[in-house]
């Protein structure tokens, strides 16, 4: 069945949606210093990570927080309606290239660019198996939790406006059902891997392409009690770190999380330590996790030491209770965001980063 009868109580709803983009966010900030940093450089760089390592000990956000907002705000404006939610993304989309953000995807910038040549939601996206939509789908699963069918359609609305390799959207969708889960069990009952690979056959598509074999060799994993390094080692990515390609990012986010389903800290650092593009599989991580443990269970410290804005930790948790009160309603209104102060953060941001990759330059090595 598509629709099941699901208790779900408002302020555990709530909770949940606030966890999921928070946990999106930290993990974000935490793992930026770390993008593309092989494992074995960046514990050199970082022998300890216990906080962020940017900028002053301050923590900054990327593309994949701002894309998770962007979705959260775009479910505000449709009421869930898939049609409607593709066409609000997709304008949100357009004005976030216009603010020069540092860092975009080759897909996701080709993806924008094409909506800004004229084409279509449903012609935008490129052929690619790039973790863009994964980065941006926990929240899909965490909004009506009792729809498989409305889920798969949000999920395929999201990825296709820029990706349309089914990979990239089978990627999107196991990330998905893991943050429901997480936020239906919550903070008190982990999810297991037969739980969740059990639950993954009730979507077929994403048996298809590898990916569905893949993440079970992930559950496997974990079952034998094999680190999240070692996973990923596995699929042989201890070299270079774990890779944007879905099917590598996806298996190794999902591994951490059923590592340490109710430990936000253990798993964000277990696969930020597995190298490569750490902000990305960290966001993944912790927003599954957030969904679960809620805001109060990120450390304190590395949500007052957050120094973003406008996309601040109290503008992400209106956010998440927003969206929690909206769902379903088709009158609600996204929380504003202060677009004039988008550009010049967004040009000291840059060269916080220029200046971070300037210093890698430099021993150790």
């Amino acid at each position: 069945m598509a629709r099941k009868t699901i208790h779900f109580p408002h302020e555990r709803r709530k909770q949940a949606l606030t966890g999921v983009i928070l946990g999106t966010a930290i993990g974000d900030a935490l793992g930026l210093p770390c993008e593309g940093l092989t494992p074995q450089r960046q514990y050199k760089f970082f022998p300890t990570l216990d906080g962020y390592h940017l900028f002053l000990g301050m923590g900054f956000l990327s593309d994949d927080t701002e894309h998770t907002a962007m979705v959260g705000q775009a479910l505000l404006a449709s009421g869930g309606d898939p049609n409607r939610f593709k066409r609000s993304l997709a304008w949100r989309f357009r004005f976030w290239l216009l603010g020069l953000p540092a860092g975009v995807g080759m897909a996701t910038g080709k993806g924008i660019i094409k909506l800004w040549l004229g084409f279509s939601p449903d012609k935008s996206g490129v052929f690619s198996a790039g973790n863009g939509p994964a980065m941006r789908s926990a929240i899909l699963g965490v909004y009506r939790p009792d729809d498989d069918n409305l889920l798969r359609e949000l999920v395929s609305a999201n990825t296709r406006l820029t990706h349309t390799d089914p990979k990239a959207e089978h990627g999107a969708l196991a990330v998905a059902v893991a943050a429901r889960m997480a936020a239906l069990s919550g903070p008190t009952q982990p999810i297991t891997p037969d739980r969740f690979i059990k639950r993954l056959q009730d979507f077929p598509e994403i048996q298809a392409e590898g990916t569905f074999d893949l993440i079970k060799r992930a559950a496997e994993s974990v079952t034998r009690g094999e680190s999240t390094e070692r996973f990923a080692a596995s699929l042989g990515l201890a070299k270079k770190g774990v890779s944007g390609f879905v099917q590598h990012t996806v298996p190794v986010s999902l591994h951490a999380w059923l590592s340490h389903p109710l430990d936000y800290r253990t798993a964000v650092i277990s696969v930020i330590r597995c190298g490569g593009d750490a902000d990305t599989t960290a966001a993944i991580t912790g927003g599954i996790v957030g969904a679960a443990v809620g805001m109060d269970g990120i450390p304190r410290r590395w949500l007052e030491t957050l120094r973003d804005w406008p996309r601040d930790v109290a503008w992400l948790e209106r956010l998440g209770h927003q969206v929690a009160d909206g769902c379903g309603s088709r009158d609600a209104k996204p929380i504003p965001l202060f677009f004039p102060a988008i550009l010049p953060r967004n040009l000291i941001f840059l060269l916080i980063v220029l200046f971070h990759g300037f210093r890698r330059l430099f021993p150790p090595y």
